[in-house]
């Protein structure tokens, strides 16, 4: 009998830990497909410079002369003097470079450059025709709300956006 109860015991438990590992493999491709993009490296100087005036903006977004544009630039950011100390800069500019879509192997990145043709460098992810085509059925007025402000803030509708992730399943738009 106890021969019996044992068999149970050990049966049970490792059908258990089966569907553990199962589940936690699921987990983690679930977690890899959401990933549109590589994980941001973590870097300290891109960061700190960066969200001093507004939030991070994956460097998949765009592709490489886009960034080196940005960079030669930033005399007139946006309507802002951004200028950096050239050790900074090029210390960004070379992560961003790094980082950017026709660097980088990742679908949205691919997604993005595709749909960029090769004599532009465009400066605005939402001037971009991917981000046209894939915010098509947004309204203008939508952009302008004020807890969203601009087709620019992506956090205001997608969380996850400095993490790479844009799925539309997760995106919340504010009233």
């Amino acid at each position: 009998m106890n021969f019996l109860k044992l068999s149970i015991v050990i049966a049970v438990m490792s059908l258990t830990s089966v569907w553990l590992f199962a589940d936690s493999d699921r987990n983690e491709k679930k977690e890899k497909s959401r990933r549109e993009f590589a994980p941001l490296p973590e870097h300290a100087a891109f960061k700190t410079e960066c969200t001093s005036c507004h939030q991070l903006y994956h460097p998949g977004l765009l592709p490489e002369r886009s960034w080196k544009k940005m960079m030669d630039g930033l005399q007139d950011h946006f309507g802002e003097n951004a200028v950096l100390d050239d050790n900074v800069k090029a210390e960004i500019e070379k992560f961003l470079s790094e980082n950017s879509s026709d660097r980088t192997e990742t679908r949205r990145g691919k997604k993005f450059l595709k749909m960029i043709p090769a004599n532009e460098s465009p400066l605005r992810i939402s001037e971009t025709a991917y981000f046209k085509r894939k915010h098509h059925e947004i309204a203008d007025s939508t952009y302008k709300r004020k807890s969203i402000g601009s087709a620019a803030n992506c956090l205001a509708c997608h969380p996850n956006a400095e993490k790479g992730y844009f799925n539309e399943h997760e995106v919340r738009i504010p009233k």
